[in-house]
């Protein structure tokens, strides 16, 4: 198995992406509706944000504090936004808004 994954690999058909988010600076965007935050694959920023709606829809954020929501929340949107990331479901310039279809209950 390990030699087909070397084959595969040097034939460049193995998918290398990984998404971390190395270091926390969310912010609110109020133009947008949105809390976003930045992940990192290899060398490359890729900006991500989570909608508001999503916030109250599955994290309780109605009439809470949008940044408390995300940082207790915070595994879960991030797992949410590497998910949509590797399955390549991303926005026009490249990033990746996480909406409240996109969390399963």
């Amino acid at each position: 198995m390990s030699s087909v994954l070397s084959l595969l690999k040097v034939l460049g058909m193995t998918d290398q992406r990984m998404l971390v988010f190395p270091s926390p600076a969310e912010f609110y965007d109020p133009m947008r509706m949105v809390v976003s935050f930045s992940g990192k694959d290899g060398d490359r920023n890729i900006l991500c944000a989570i909608s508001r709606e999503a916030l109250d829809d599955h994290f309780g954020g109605d009439n809470k504090d949008l940044m408390k929501v995300f940082i207790v929340n915070r595994n879960r949107i991030e797992h949410e936004a590497r998910r949509k990331y590797l399955a390549d479901e991303l926005e026009i310039d490249g990033s990746v808004l996480v909406k409240t279809e996109d969390i399963e209950t």
